[in-house]
């Protein structure tokens, strides 16, 4: 059982889509992808002349931005994915996590400030899932989610993943991203511990964009995953990447 975790930018390229559409097909075991979209979210909210706003990295959505969300990430970017894997003859089923309450959110409290309608999983409906996999229905998974007041609330991406993967006792949850994986002195690190993770970081051989990626990984094992990886669309062809387990 295999959970991918698929960004919103590596979307927006027309082979990367048909590269894991064709990874997709050759895989033997079930798998559930779930995929972002962040910049596309940002380019409509734009075009519309909604304002942009981040406290601490978290986008602040309103009813405004969640409905924008929504259309790109459970719309859109959801079917986008679909039809690439369709005609690749996988047999993709598009969801959001609204859908027979997939994803059941509560909204988000920050120290700070009123994040609006940004959500954290609580609960996942594994047996829609289990259901839609033993069928062999690829399940296709937008995190827009269902709150307990009934409204869409906007989850990570990352995060509704990793519910979804512990959930589910998935044996490995992909995170496919643009690089390979960890890399010190341009080589990849192909097993990382939580302990030289950190340290990796404190080292400054893991900085910017990556640590947020690490640290979801990390996260993922933490939850119950029993692997989680770093790896880009040449790596998910090869069985690269960086690896993380939990500490024995």
């Amino acid at each position: 059982m295999r959970v991918l975790k698929v960004g919103g930018n590596e979307l927006k390229d027309a082979h990367f889509l048909s590269g894991l559409a064709a990874a997709m097909a050759a895989f033997d075991e079930p798998v559930v992808i779930v995929h972002g979209g962040g910049q596309a979210i940002a380019d409509l909210q734009t075009a519309l002349g909604l304002p942009i706003e981040k406290v601490d990295g978290l986008r602040v959505t309103s009813e405004a931005a969640m409905n924008v969300t929504e259309m790109v990430l459970s719309g859109y970017t959801n079917k986008l994915l679909v039809r690439a894997l369709l005609a690749a003859d996988v047999n993709a089923i598009g969801l959001s996590g609204v859908d027979s309450g997939l994803l059941i959110a509560r909204k988000k409290v920050h120290d700070s400030a009123d994040l609006g309608y940004v959500g954290t999983v609580m609960a996942v409906n594994t047996p829609l899932l289990d259901l839609l996999l033993t069928e062999g229905f690829t399940p296709v998974v937008s995190p827009v989610s269902l709150g307990l007041d009934n409204h869409a609330y906007n989850v990570n991406a990352d995060e509704a993943a990793t519910a979804i993967a512990a959930a589910l006792e998935a044996d490995q949850l992909d995170f496919i991203s643009n690089v390979p994986g960890v890399l010190q002195n341009d080589t990849l690190i192909l097993q990382l511990s939580n302990h030289q993770t950190n340290q990796l970081i404190a080292d400054g051989v893991i900085f910017g964009g990556m640590i947020p990626k690490v640290r979801a990984a990390l996260n993922a094992v933490e939850k119950g995953v029993t692997q989680a990886r770093i790896v880009n669309l040449a790596g998910l062809n090869t069985d690269s990447g960086t690896l993380f387990r939990v500490e024995a």
